[in-house]
């Protein structure tokens, strides 16, 4: 095939039109392979020679779209939380599209997690957790995909409600979908088997299916991008610092009201009123701390943002959307978070109530739930 000819050509694995100029977006096929036959889009050369599958973002308009045919289907939805940023990673809209559908809720990462951690109290506030956002589930499996850990419980969660229904794998970007996805094509599917598609009205995209061996199919949906995470703004050298890689050193400070904490220029946290006490921060430990007080944080941030106060540093700061204030107020008589998509959560170890104001860039999602820990 020339490229004169790629305007009308389709994928003959997924069946997504093919193009050359964008290895990010869906039909991207390198020049060199249009002399194949057949002729197939990356992802799906990818999928059918190396197991692998790549991740292919949307925005959630795009996405709910093509989300909203699910619930005519006879399917058991995976949605793949990230225990680090769990309400940033929750899809908003995902109750109202899964219809009867069975929902298992596969929570990845509890590898970063404190290593005294008791998984089992974290299954329970997972599901009291998406009950609260009206997501009813089948189960919860916590796992790790970047440890190989909980794989088999997941897998052995799908064998148990699938009932030879189809799989459909969703989740925002960053939360380990493709990983998933690879263990299952594994497990249950015989590679050789071609590709194929399946095209859904009202959105331009095909989602890639992927044939299992009992002639039902994994079907891998887009990575939706939620602008209201941290991570989708930061530049990619920043993210190894927010994203943790090993498990969480929580940090622990004992304050009195009017003052402040800085992570780098990313966020700052105000403890403006409140009996002293202390606060334990579940954040990347490359991060940097910097304690002040309330009165002088202001003109800390002026003189010393995107330097001592860093990541980012001041060139990358101006691309990032200016910090805005959230007034918080913690309840008296039972244990809260406040959580900050994408870069951690503050536990209040007190039940004795507090007035915070956090500071982040703008649109970022700032949560206030009961404690994780």
């Amino acid at each position: 095939m020339t490229e004169t000819h790629l305007d009308q050509a389709a994928c003959a694995g997924c069946g997504v039109k093919l193009q050359t100029e964008d290895q990010s977006a869906l039909g991207y096929v390198p020049k060199q392979a249009l002399s194949r036959t057949p002729v197939i889009c990356q992802r799906c050369f990818r999928i059918k020679n190396y197991n692998e599958v790549s991740g292919i973002t949307l925005d959630q308009d795009d996405f709910l779209k093509l989300l909203s045919h699910v619930g005519t289907t006879r399917s058991l939805v995976v949605n793949i939380v990230d225990i680090f940023d769990f309400e940033g990673s929750l899809i908003s809209g995902l109750p109202r599209f899964v219809g009867n559908n069975p929902v298992v809720l596969a929570v990845n990462k509890i590898d970063l997690l404190p290593k005294v951690t008791n998984y089992n109290k974290i299954v329970n506030w997972v599901q009291r957790q998406a009950k609260e956002f009206g997501l009813k589930v089948v189960e919860v499996v916590l796992c790790s995909a970047k440890q190989n850990m909980g794989f088999e419980r997941v897998v052995e969660a799908l064998d148990k409600h699938r009932d030879g229904r189809d799989i459909y794998v969703v989740g925002a970007t960053n939360v380990g979908k493709s990983t998933l996805i690879n263990r299952l094509i594994r497990d249950y599917s015989d590679l050789d088997a071609e590709l194929t598609t399946s095209q859904y009205p009202g959105t331009t995209l095909d989602l890639v299916k992927i044939p299992l061996d009992d002639g039902t199919f994994v079907i891998d949906t887009p990575g939706i991008v939620y602008k209201h995470r941290l991570t989708e703004l930061v530049s990619k050298r920043d993210l190894q610092k927010v994203m943790p890689d090993r498990p969480l050193k929580p940090l622990v400070f004992q304050l009195n009201e009017q003052q402040t904490l800085f992570f780098g220029s990313l966020a700052r946290f105000d403890f403006v009123q409140g009996a002293r006490q202390s606060f334990t921060f579940y954040v990347s430990n490359a991060l940097n701390v910097h304690r002040t007080k309330l009165e002088r944080a202001d003109e800390l941030y002026e003189e010393h943002n995107g330097e001592m106060l860093a990541p980012p540093a001041r060139e990358e700061l101006e691309l990032l959307p200016k910090l805005v204030k959230h007034t918080v107020r913690i309840p008296k008589g039972k244990l809260y978070d406040v959580s900050i998509s994408g870069l951690g959560w503050v536990k209040a170890n007190s039940d004795a109530g507090a007035d915070l104001v956090i500071h982040a860039p703008r649109g970022v999602k700032v949560a206030v739930r009961e404690s994780m820990i």
